[in-house]
């Protein structure tokens, strides 16, 4: 009776493992652009340094392989590229969140055929059982254990991939490269590359690449993650976001909504800052034309109306609080905000890019998939 029941337990195991691998060597999708929008903000061959947002149309098999994530922005760079958008001092701009979805790398490609994202992350769940139960432990006292332990357990070649990815891209294009943002375990940058602490705290990151391949000073760490971010993210002292001195111009990078916030702002400010990026993500579909519902995970700053709370609309929101409304107070003359868009399972995504020119908001032609705009200055 024992040796029936161990065998049958091993069996199971075995088939356990053979489902497990299963489905996750499946050919890869050549990636589409689903480019709808290419704008050259203002054409001007005399000025020489140009800023370029990129609002990329992600899918979830753009994730399943590295070298899918990577020809998917490449198809995005080649276009910006062959526009003459990349011939000056460039720096192009990538959105939020952009690359947290490579812990979609190596994994079931039936994710991409659950309908909601907590079916896809408890199909990863049951497909890494093991590993999941070794991280679990690990991912300390956060509401989210599930989450943070996905990332934490994926993060060492979430790291890598990103890191090769961006690498490649920035050299291949002779360009500066803010890499969006991905979820890392206390990320830190040596020698100009990307190393992880799978014990540390996951944060919400961002880089600059250089054109030699290499990071560029210190991660930028989102200060004041959302409510849906809490559960499992740290947040940071906003004092600490880094200002960096490239060939375009001094530069601060703010990831989404830490742009709303005016303390974001006061290390740019100090340091005399020309320019400040913005890589966002805003989620369901038709947010922007909703009412807003105030800020998400903090209290209002002060100056914040909270009449406009149910009153004015996300997008007009975003206009008056985030990036259009708090440059001003700044040295910063010029700054583009994109937002990521695609299909997601049930996430939706939302929001057009918000260009600064001269301190004052620029009108642009916007894109409900992908686009590329160019701003010269």
């Amino acid at each position: 009776m024992v040796k029936r029941l161990i065998s049958f337990l091993i069996l199971c195991l075995f088939i356990g493992l053979i489902w497990s691998f299963a489905g996750r060597n499946q050919p890869p999708i050549p990636p589409k652009g689903y480019l709808t929008q290419v704008q050259e903000i203002n054409p001007n061959d005399s000025l020489e340094r140009t800023l370029v947002g990129i609002q990329p149309y992600m899918q979830v098999s753009d994730y399943f392989y590295q070298a899918s994530f990577e020809e998917k922005l490449r198809i995005y760079l080649r276009e910006a590229n062959s526009r003459g958008f990349l011939a000056k001092k460039s720096i192009v701009v990538f959105p939020e969140y952009l690359g947290t979805w490579l812990v979609l790398e190596g994994e079931k490609h039936g994710i991409a055929n659950k309908k909601s994202l907590h079916e896809a992350m408890s199909l990863m769940v049951l497909s890494n059982l093991v590993e999941f139960g070794l991280y679990y432990f690990q991912a300390g006292p956060v509401k989210d254990k599930v989450a943070a332990t996905l990332f934490r357990m994926k993060s060492v070649r979430m790291a890598k991939n990103l890191y090769l990815t961006f690498s490649t891209l920035a050299k291949e294009f002779n360009t500066h490269l803010v890499a969006g943002s991905i979820i890392l375990p206390n990320p830190r940058v040596i020698d100009g590359k990307l190393e992880v602490d799978t014990s540390g705290e996951l944060v919400n990151v961002s880089f600059i690449f250089g054109p030699d391949g290499k990071i560029v000073g210190e991660p930028i760490l989102k200060s004041f993650p959302i409510e849906s971010e809490q559960p499992f993210l740290a947040s940071n002292n906003p004092e600490e976001l880094p200002v960096f001195d490239l060939p375009m111009g001094k530069t601060a990078v703010l990831v989404c909504a830490d742009s709303w916030y005016p303390q974001a702002y006061e290390n740019a400010t100090r340091a005399q800052a020309e320019i400040i990026l913005v890589p966002s993500y805003c989620t369901g579909t038709g947010t922007m034309s909703k009412a807003w519902q105030g800020y998400s995970g903090y209290e209002e700053p002060v100056g914040t109306e909270l009449s406009d709370i149910g009153k004015i609309t996300e997008a007009e929101a975003w206009k008056k609080y985030a990036l259009p409304g708090q440059i001003t107070r700044t040295s910063a003359r010029f700054g583009i905000n994109v937002f990521m868009r695609g299909e997601l399972w049930d996430m939706g995504s939302d929001g057009q890019p918000q260009v600064i020119y001269d301190g004052k908001p620029v009108d642009i032609k916007s894109s409900e998939r992908a686009g590329i705009w160019a701003l010269n200055f």
